[in-house]
């Protein structure tokens, strides 16, 4: 999968649709690569897959990083959710702390993880993939400039593994969404966000 380029957008004005949005910033993340942005709380951002069937892990922390020690939880939102996941549009990703950071406002691909951990360097080395980019490694990468300074730092956080099909393989591929599916999210605190284009491709 380490060929698939998704598209990571946000729009600063308001909490309206990035569709209504006259000028939203883009960025696209190479395949197997990393980014991280800032997002205010009332604004919106998008994931799209451009090509199809590529998995995007999302982290967040609450600024300012890293002293507020509050990030995106993935346990705490399966609870808040009473165990349902994916989230249904409407639904809110919750932090360490128990409120909202994030509201899904629409969803294409309906298809999501929040149980499994990011893929790290020791992921591939027990595959004898010994340097093999890694999600963790690629959030780290991009989460230097706010002074992470070791992947360990985001195996701290569990992702949410966008349009990722686990544990359902059987029914349909572990990445199952088609060209231009995306996720939006309403922000509703100050954070950095990180995502990787997860570079699996065993």
């Amino acid at each position: 999968m380490t060929k698939r380029k998704p598209t990571v957008s946000f729009a600063q004005p308001d909490a309206a649709s990035i569709s209504n949005s006259p000028d939203p910033e883009r960025h696209v993340v190479p395949g197997g690569h990393g980014h991280a942005f800032e997002v205010r709380k009332g604004t919106s951002f998008r994931i799209i897959d451009l090509h199809g069937r590529q998995i995007v892990d999302l982290m967040a922390w609450v600024l300012p990083y890293p002293s507020s020690l509050e990030h995106l939880s993935m346990s705490y939102t399966r609870y808040v959710l009473n165990g349902e996941a994916p989230p249904a549009v409407g639904d809110c990703l919750v932090t360490n702390k128990q409120e909202p950071i994030f509201k899904l406002t629409a969803d294409v691909c309906h298809t999501h993880d929040m149980t499994f951990m990011a893929c790290n360097p020791a992921f591939y080395a027990g595959m004898g993939l010994h340097g093999h980019r890694s999600c963790a490694e690629n959030i780290a990468e991009a989460m230097r400039p706010w002074g992470m300074q070791s992947y360990l730092e985001a195996t701290g956080v569990d992702p949410f593994n966008v349009f990722q099909n686990t544990p359902d393989m059987s029914l349909k591929d572990l990445g199952c969404s088609r060209p231009g599916d995306f996720v939006e999210f309403e922000v509703l605190k100050d954070a950095v966000v990180a995502v990787s284009s997860c570079p699996y491709d065993v």
